[in-house]
């Protein structure tokens, strides 16, 4: 048992995890892999955004293979072992019963997480050289009968291992790709990283399997260093695999259940679970939640950002700042829900210097900033929706969207107060910006003006769309409950009644609810008469029955904008005692 080589690390890692009140069987992936193992010379990537357990899986596997220790304890309780179990007594109907028991803990493995390596050197040569060393010292230690090379490589010592005893490795790469984030490394270090991996795993017999993860699909420098012998899997494209990473709506059921068995006072509700954390899917559209984040929720009893607050999310600065092809203009039509179209390419992720409309976008779905459906990209959940609404407002580089954003706490305090002029001066301050997005004969612009200009509501306030279709066909509307998330109805579009409507809750008790509609070529008056009409009063009163709050009063904002004189009106009128 080595550092790299059989190392017991996986099984404490692993064990760790079921161990876990909220963990989550995903051991049936095994059973994907057994058919590549028994072929050999097979070699599959799974990449998948930050944490939607890309590690916690690889120590699974690293756990059940490797003949340097006994998982059994694990893995007879697992859903393999019941599968395998079934299998067999189905097993006149098949070819060969599966058995578990044939493959675990009989294979020597090669297990490296690239993230703790990367973070425990200060250079490239330091990083590969070290992995190198210890990998080199692994295999001669563990395999002292074989004659190696004084001067060889750990490679050459690999393909000499199999030459003498027919041996074969399965190879673990976790997060492959960390050490292109590092500042050390240069895009020379970046294709020696590269071909190293083709060293390893291509065109040799020890390998059985190469099973690696990371967040990048791998990059294809050039014809001599492609790693053309891996399959890889995306959560973009890929069917096969998507099940074991992220969590179903079954498995947050689930989760949910046992943590109200479990908590005595249940702070999160199973509707917030999906506001916050649900918006991923697969290409065949099931759903699917950011686990780390449902963990740590239920874990703490508490609902707010988990996952954001890891990851590197300057980037999504980075991004919109690259005014790329109205990349500004697409990023704030998203904040309010929308979906816009993309040509997604995975690959354009790799690149550093990201210059077009696709690759931006592209780069945002591959690390997890946005979901990618039907040929669409949006926003998943809220806590993407909240990353990006502070990144828009804080960030001075963004331009416009972020002046209008900035105007947001200013026009907030002015509708709380009924400062109607203050918010009409405000609202006329986006026609002397320049921005593209004040064409105000399409709906979708001016939803994202408005919603730009209440920004800072959602520091206290869950924000809802209205007019949603109870069946929705696009990714953005099928979180129709999540903040902003649903298109307005064809027939309210085709009656001209109206372009916008929101609905304000206060996250505290006792706040003002605001309800707010806008009104192209009519008055504010009529677009308060609408809110009456429309009975959205009582769906307030209800919502906040249903999260147990007593609010005070409503404030009916009526929005009139007169297209000719490019010119807004506004008025309050104030409900007491909801």
């Amino acid at each position: 048992m080595g550092y790299y080589l059989n190392s017991t690390q996986v099984l404490s890692l692993y064990k760790s995890e079921v161990d876990s009140p909220y963990f989550v069987d995903k051991s049936l992936l095994l059973k994907e892999l057994f058919p590549l193992v028994k072929a050999g010379n097979k070699h599959i990537c799974i990449t998948r955004p930050r944490r939607f357990g890309k590690s916690v899986m690889a120590a699974m596997v690293g756990a059940f293979f490797s003949k340097g220790i006994d998982s059994s304890c694990i893995f007879d309780s697992l859903k393999i072992a019941q599968n395998s179990k079934e299998t067999s007594d189905r097993s006149a109907a098949v070819d060969e019963p599966l058995d578990y028991r044939k493959y675990m803990n009989q294979y020597n493995v090669i297990y490296i997480n690239f993230i703790d390596a990367a973070n425990e050197n200060d250079s490239y040569s330091e990083f590969i050289g070290t992995i190198k060393e210890i990998l080199q010292e692994d295999l001669r230690e563990e395999f002292p009968e074989v004659p190696f090379r004084k001067k060889g490589t750990a490679i050459q010592d690999l393909r000499m291992i199999y030459e003498r005893t027919q041996k074969k490795f399965i190879l673990i790469f976790d997060e492959w790709d960390c050490i292109f984030h590092k500042s050390y490394t240069s895009n020379e270090d970046r294709k020696s990283f590269i071909n190293w991996l083709a060293a390893m795993t291509k065109d040799t017999g020890y390998v059985a399997l190469s099973y690696m993860t990371g967040v990048l699909p791998i990059a294809k420098y050039s014809s001599g260093s492609t790693i053309n012998n891996f399959q890889e899997y995306t959560m973009a494209t890929d069917d096969l695999f998507s099940e074991y990473f992220g969590f179903t709506e079954a498995e947050v059921d689930e989760l949910y259940a046992r943590y109200q068995k479990r908590t005595s006072h249940c702070e999160i509700a199973r509707e917030d679970l999906k506001y916050w954390y649900d918006g991923y899917h697969t290409p065949s559209s099931e759903r699917m939640y950011n686990p780390r984040s449902v963990v740590e929720a239920l874990t703490r009893n508490r609902i707010r950002s988990y996952w954001t607050a890891m990851g590197t999310y300057g980037e999504i600065a980075t991004y919109i700042a690259n005014d790329c092809a109205d990349i500004k203009k697409d990023v704030a039509v998203m904040v309010v829900g929308e979906a816009v179209p993309a040509k997604i390419e995975e690959y354009a992720a790799t690149s550093m210097n990201l210059t077009t409309r696709n690759e931006i976008l592209s780069a945002m779905v591959v690390y997890g900033f946005l979901n990618y459906e039907d040929g669409k990209v949006h926003i998943p959940n809220r806590e993407l929706m909240d990353e990006f609404a502070k990144t828009i407002r804080e960030r001075e580089n963004l331009g416009y969207i972020n002046r209008l954003a900035a105007e947001s706490d200013r026009m907030l305090s002015a509708t709380l107060k009924g400062d109607t002029k203050t918010m009409e001066e405000i609202l006329q301050y986006t026609h002397n910006t320049e921005t593209p997005l004040l064409d105000y004969n399409d709906e979708t612009e001016l939803t994202a003006v408005v919603n730009l200009v209440y920004l800072a509501a959602r520091d206290s306030y869950y924000v809802e769309r209205l007019e949603t279709p109870p069946s929705c066909a696009s990714a953005a509307s099928r979180i129709c409950h999540a903040e902003n998330a649903s298109r307005l109805s064809d027939a309210k579009n085709k009656a001209g009644k109206g372009f916008v409507d929101f609905i304000f809750y206060p996250e505290r008790t006792g706040d003002d609810g605001i309800i707010l509609e806008l009104k192209v070529g009519d008055a504010p008056e009529t677009a308060i008469a609408q809110i009456k009409d429309r009975n959205y009063i009582l769906k307030f009163r209800g919502k906040m029955a249903e999260k147990k709050r007593h609010s005070g009063r409503v404030r009916l904002v009526g929005i009139g904008y007169d297209k000719k004189e490019k010119e807004h009106h506004c008025k309050i009128e104030i409900v007491q005692n909801v």
